[in-house]
């Protein structure tokens, strides 16, 4: 089993940044891709950005490119997700979840092919 716990989210205005970090303990693996997904109200969870297990492979939503960063250490089991000039329509749960098989399969954007996630953690951005 892997135990992933989101923290960081919290209330900003438009334009600024926020860190989330996921933090994962159990069963935990270098060798897992992990990703970052959210979901606002009544939409469904969608794909935020994800990255290999070494950090050299990186996949982004087109909505957050240029915005967001995703990133790992695997030293502390934690990935981070930098959010820069947030807007309004980036409020949601914001998710991390560890996909154990990428190694054969790549970074995926699918949320189904995700193993393990952690509680989400709540993003909300003021106009």
């Amino acid at each position: 089993q892997v135990q992933l716990v989101e923290s960081g989210g919290g209330l900003v205005q438009a334009g600024g940044s926020l860190r989330l970090s996921c933090a994962g303990s159990g069963r935990t693996s270098s060798t897992y891709c992990m990703g970052w997904f959210r979901q606002a109200p009544e939409k469904e969870r969608e794909f935020v950005a994800a990255l290999s297990w070494s950090g050299s492979s990186t996949r982004y939503a087109e909505s957050v490119k240029g915005r967001f960063t995703i990133s790992r250490d695997n030293a502390k089991n934690t990935v981070y997700l930098q959010m820069n000039s947030l807007k309004p329509e980036d409020t949601a749960v914001y998710y991390c979840a560890a996909d154990t098989r990428c190694s054969s399969t790549g970074v995926t954007t699918t949320p189904s092919l995700y193993d393990y996630w952690g509680q989400g953690t709540q993003v909300t951005v003021s106009s």
